[in-house]
């Protein structure tokens, strides 16, 4: 039977369990869900991160006559 588990890293029990099954060869799977270029939904590229970053940014200066 496969179980399918969500653990969020930012808690330190989750680190330490995460930790402890990374040692073990048999069993244990951890997919990477940008495997095969498909994005989930919800997530953006690094790219299209940096070019709305660099939006926000610009905006946010010129609202405040930084630029």
């Amino acid at each position: 039977m496969v179980h399918t588990a969500h653990l969020d890293d930012r808690y330190v029990n989750d680190r330490k369990l995460l930790k402890e099954v990374r040692r073990y060869k048999r069993g244990f799977l951890f997919e990477n869900l940008v495997e095969g270029n498909v994005i989930p939904e919800g997530y953006m590229t690094s790219e299209e991160f940096r070019k709305c970053a660099i939006e926000k940014v610009d905006k946010f200066c010129i609202r405040h006559g930084i630029l």
